[in-house]
């Protein structure tokens, strides 16, 4: 819908050296997370506790340090493919997994979506330019846990679309947090989402939805972004 064009994608890196236990997908030929299919897997929502509740806070805790890394080198004429550079530096020496590298044979180790690129965008040779909006998306995996974290950065000055865009799914996103409480069913959120996006004049996107993180990187519970959704489970 805009100027944004795919451009040149450098080749595929292999697991960072000395991230120790590899995700199921890492190595296999089509990059398929064969835990995730398991039906005991899709239909039970972990409960962490103890050491792993440890280990799950230590992962997030550096994939937070990654992010924050990476956006100190987002700037114009940074190119995503740069950036990707640096987060798997960032994780080899933490030795952490860079979780989406491999990933159903997505070939990055993060995920760079400026502009209409929703999300999943895959970093490659184009410069990023003044006036873009820019989403950093960054998942790690520490001893076995995964983390997901992403933010959209300002670069330099964005026009008033772009700018009530970010600031609607920012709203969106204070307002479903909110509700995190024992005893919240997780299709709740999803109207209090759509309710924050249309004040700012903005629409959701359905296709798309939340997810849980632990052992697996993209696990039960799925959180809707809409109204009136099926998602099942209550927050313990």
């Amino acid at each position: 819908t805009g100027a944004l064009r795919p451009h040149r994608v450098s080749p595929q890196l292999g697991p960072p050296e000395g991230c120790g236990s590899l995700p199921d997908y890492a190595l296999h030929p089509k990059g398929v997370p064969r835990s995730e299919f398991l039906r005991s897997n899709r239909r039970t929502i972990p409960v962490l506790e103890g050491a792993e509740l440890d280990t799950m806070r230590e992962a997030c805790r550096l994939g937070r340090e990654v992010l924050d890394l990476a956006a100190r080198y987002l700037r114009a004429g940074v190119t995503g493919d740069q950036l990707d550079r640096i987060v798997y530096a960032a994780c080899r020496d933490r030795g952490l997994y860079p979780s989406p590298l491999n990933y159903f044979k997505f070939p990055k180790s993060l995920c760079v979506s400026p502009n209409e690129v929703i999300c999943h965008g895959i970093p490659d040779s184009r410069p990023i330019e003044e006036g873009d909006i820019v989403n950093l998306d960054i998942s790690v995996c520490h001893r076995g846990f995964h983390s997901d974290l992403n933010e959209t950065f300002f670069i330099g000055k964005v026009d008033d679309d772009s700018e009530r865009l970010v600031c609607a799914a920012y709203e969106a996103l204070r307002a479903a947090s909110e509700m995190i409480r024992p005893g919240t069913m997780y299709r709740e959120l999803g109207a209090r989402i759509q309710d924050a996006a249309e004040q700012r004049g903005c629409v959701v996107v359905p296709a798309y939805c939340g997810h849980g993180v632990g052992k697996l990187f993209h696990g039960p519970p799925d959180v809707p972004h809409y109204r009136r959704n099926k998602a099942v489970g209550v927050m313990r």
